[in-house]
C-alpha cells in the first residue's frame, strides 16, 4: 500500500464511501430490475390469459 503520509485517513475514507455508493447503485439497479421483470411478467400472463373475442 503507498504511503499517503497525513492525508491517509482522507483518502480512505473518500474510497470507503465510493465503495458504498457503487454497491448501493448496484443494489438499487437490480432490485428494480427484478421489479421490472415482476410487472411485465404479471402484464405478459393478463395478456395471455385475456378472453379472445
Amino acid at each position: 500500500m503507498p504511503d499517503l503520509g497525513k492525508y491517509a485517513d482522507t483518502v480512505l475514507s473518500a474510497y470507503a464511501i465510493s465503495i458504498v455508493i457503487l454497491i448501493g447503485i448496484v443494489a438499487v439497479s437490480v432490485w428494480q430490475a427484478r421489479q421490472a421483470r415482476a410487472r411485465l411478467e404479471d402484464i405478459e400472463s393478463r395478456r395471455n390469459t385475456k378472453p379472445k373475442t
